[in-house]
């Protein structure tokens, strides 16, 4: 019997780097899972090549940057596993690295609507879905030291600022309704985000240098998936509230 057993998930960003280390070692550890992402073939893939798990993979192709999608995919959980226990905001992108005098209104806009926007919607439905079935819940957030330190754009960092006050603002708001709110705060990891990027803006990006040269080796996305299971299972029943580094020690720089 695996560590999730019986329990209902649904993970965002599920068709790649951090997002598909999740989904699979929940499958192993007996998740009924939900993965939800927009490249529909790459999540039927993942889901094939993890038929043989103890846990079940649904597949939810969607974008998260709309309020509709975020409540189909919970929905979706609960028609087809009968409850939700578990949510995990992975999915995120980047911005071009720019300081605020040179933000562009579109990378404003599509960067807050998937990675602010996106998590805003699924925890107001999620944390409504376990009110309604009276048997609590887990949500797992997915921030970056960008709401710390400055090692991307003003956007990017603003964005993950917003994710850890709505992990803190959540796991205070329903701590008594057994609602438990996390997150974790990623460093640097081999994952396809930066293709989210495009051409960074180069003045920045030369002045965060400094910043970005203090980050050690780049991760791997399993490393993530390891610290969102703990997070997200019954040994973590007294952990509300919290920031998880999960950085190669980048916060100590």
């Amino acid at each position: 019997m695996g560590r999730l057993t019986g329990k209902i998930a649904v993970v965002t960003g599920a068709s790649s780097g951090m997002g598909k280390e999740i989904v699979t070692l929940f499958a192993k550890e007996g998740a009924k899972v939900v993965a939800v992402a927009r490249r529909k073939e790459r999540l039927e893939a993942l889901a094939e090549s993890l038929k043989e798990e103890e846990g079940v993979v649904r597949v939810f192709p969607g974008d998260i940057s709309v309020r509709e999608v975020n409540e189909a995919m919970i929905d979706f959980a609960v028609r087809e596993f009968g409850r939700l226990d578990i949510l995990v905001n992975n999915a995120g992108i980047m911005d071009d690295m720019a300081a605020v005098g040179d933000f562009s209104d579109e990378k404003l806009r599509s960067v807050f609507e998937v990675n602010v926007f996106g998590p805003f919607y699924a925890t107001r439905k999620a944390v409504n879905t376990f009110k309604t079935q009276e048997s609590g819940g887990a949500i797992v957030h997915i921030a970056s030291e960008g709401a710390y330190k400055t090692c991307a754009g003003a956007v990017y960092c603003a964005s993950k600022s917003a994710v850890v006050t709505l992990s803190r603002n959540t796991a205070y708001m329903y701590k008594n309704d057994g609602i438990r709110s996390n997150c974790i705060i990623a460093g640097g990891f081999a994952t396809e985000i930066s293709t989210s990027m495009g051409m960074p803006n180069m003045d920045a990006y030369a002045k965060l240098q400094p910043n970005l040269a203090t980050s050690p080796a780049p991760g791997s996305p399993v490393e993530i998936a390891r610290a969102v299971l703990f997070l997200a299972g019954d040994e973590a029943a007294y952990i509300n509230g919290a920031e998880l580094a999960v950085d190669g020690g980048w916060c100590t720089a």
